[in-house]
C-alpha cells in the first residue's frame, strides 16, 4: 500500500506546518492562556487569508473543494502546534450544509467560505452516556428544547449545527445562538477553548433549518477523522518533545532516555501513534472515496482515543516534576489531548458500538471488498 501524500497534499502540509509552527510558539501559547480569549483570532485571520478554514468546502460555493485527506494535512499541523481555532469544526459544518441544504443555505455556506461567517457544531450527545438531551418536537411547528453541552464557540459563531432527537431518530439542527428562547452560559474548556451551554426553551425552527437523518452519520464519520487527525498531531509532538527531553535530562550520571523502562514507554507511545495514523489513514482514503465507512470510522476513533490517554500520561509521567509545572509547554498536550478524547466519546462506548455495528456485518475483510475496488478502477 501507498500512504504517500501527492505533490499538493505535501504543499499543503508544509504551508500548514509554517502558518502553525511560526504563530503558535511557547511564548505566544502562556500569553492565550492569560489573554482569556474565546480562541486564537490572529491565527484565525491568518486561515482566512491562506484559505486554511475552507478546504473541505466545494467550489461551487467559495471554497477549495478538498477532501478529507487534504483537510487531515492541516488538522494534523494544527494539533502539532496546538493552534486555538475551530478548523475542523467550521468547514464541516459547511460541507454537511452543502452535501444536505444546499439550496436553502447557499447564502450562510458562501458566507462561511470567504469567512464572513462562522460556523460551529457539537455531535456530543451521540457519544454521552445520558444521550441526546435536545429534543427536536413538533407542537404546531418546529419546537427545540433542551441543552447541548460544552458547545465549542458557541456564544461567537454565528450558526451552530447541533444533534437533536426527534421522533425518527437523532437529527441535526442548523441553530442561530441568538434566536429567542436560547440561552448560552459560557466557559472555558481545560484546554483554553471557549464553549458554552446551549439551552433551549420552545426555540422555533423552520423546516430548512432541520437537516435529513442521514447528515447525521455522514458528519459524525468526518468529525472521527478529523478530531483524529488533530490527536495524531498532538500526539507526535508530544512524543517528539519528550524523547528530545529524555535523551537531554540525566539522572545517576546518563541520560534517563538510556534506561530500559523509559524506552518501554517511548516504543509504546510510537505503536500507539502508528497503529491510530494507519486506522486514520483508510478511514480518510475511504470517505474520499465515497465508500463505506462505518467499522473503520469506529476504530479509528477508538485508537484515537486510547493513543490520547496512553501517550499524554506516559509522557508526561518520565517528565517528572517539571512535568506539572504549568510554566514548562508539556502539560499543555496532556489537556488536549483529554479535550479531544471527550470530543470522540469514551473507548468503551466505541467499542461497544463497533461490536454492534459487527454483530450486524458479518461481511468484513479484503475478499468481501472485491465489488467496490472494482468500482474504483
Amino acid at each position: 500500500m501507498d500512504f504517500s501524500l501527492s505533490d499538493d497534499q505535501r504543499a499543503i502540509s508544509e504551508m500548514a506546518d509554517s502558518v502553525f509552527r511560526d504563530y503558535c510558539t511557547d511564548e505566544r501559547m502562556r500569553e492565550f492562556d492569560l489573554d482569556e480569549q474565546p480562541f486564537m483570532l490572529p491565527l484565525w485571520q491568518t486561515c482566512i487569508d491562506t484559505g486554511l478554514h475552507a478546504l473541505a468546502i466545494p467550489e461551487a460555493f467559495g471554497g477549495s473543494g478538498m477532501g478529507i485527506t487534504d483537510l487531515y494535512c492541516v488538522l494534523r499541523a494544527q494539533g502539532a502546534g496546538l493552534g486555538q481555532v475551530p478548523l475542523w469544526q467550521h468547514q464541516l459544518a459547511a460541507a454537511c450544509l452543502v452535501e444536505y441544504a444546499a439550496d436553502s443555505q447557499r447564502e450562510l455556506i458562501e458566507q462561511a467560505a470567504a469567512g464572513e461567517a462562522l460556523l460551529s457544531l457539537s455531535l456530543q450527545g451521540l457519544a454521552a452516556s445520558r444521550g441526546v438531551k435536545l429534543q427536536l418536537l413538533e407542537q404546531g411547528g418546529l419546537l427545540l428544547q433542551g441543552q447541548a453541552s460544552a458547545v465549542d464557540i458557541a456564544a461567537q459563531a454565528d450558526r451552530l449545527l447541533l444533534v437533536a432527537d426527534s421522533a425518527d431518530g437523532p437529527c441535526l439542527v442548523l441553530l442561530d445562538p441568538r434566536s429567542e428562547g436560547v440561552e448560552l452560559l459560557p466557559g472555558i474548556t481545560n484546554h483554553g477553548l471557549a464553549v458554552a451551554d446551549v439551552r433551549c426553551a420552545n426555540v422555533l425552527l423552520d423546516a430548512a433549518q432541520v437537516l435529513p437523518a442521514a447528515a447525521v452519520r455522514w458528519l459524525e464519520q468526518r468529525a472521527i477523522a478529523a478530531v483524529a487527525a488533530v490527536q495524531l498531531g498532538v500526539s507526535e509532538e508530544q512524543l517528539r518533545r519528550t524523547v528530545e527531553y529524555v535523551n537531554q535530562r540525566e539522572q545517576f550520571g546518563r541520560a534517563i532516555g538510556t534506561f530500559q523502562a523509559v524506552q518501554m514507554s517511548m516504543a509504546d507511545c510510537h505503536i500507539a501513534i502508528e497503529g491510530l495514523r494507519t486506522s486514520l489513514y483508510q478511514l480518510c482514503y475511504r470517505l474520499d472515496a465515497g465508500l463505506p465507512s462505518d467499522s473503520e470510522a469506529f476504530a479509528t476513533r477508538y485508537l484515537g482515543t486510547e493513543a490520547a490517554h496512553l501517550i499524554g500520561h506516559k509522557t508526561q509521567h518520565v517528565h517528572g516534576g517539571i512535568g506539572v509545572d504549568l510554566t514548562y509547554p508539556i502539560h499543555r498536550f496532556l489537556y488536549w489531548s483529554r479535550h479531544l478524547s471527550l470530543v470522540l466519546g469514551g473507548s468503551a462506548a466505541t467499542l461497544e458500538r463497533l461490536g454492534d455495528w459487527l454483530a450486524n456485518n458479518d461481511k468484513l475483510g479484503w475478499k468481501y471488498d472485491l465489488d467496490e475496488n472494482k468500482n474504483l478502477c
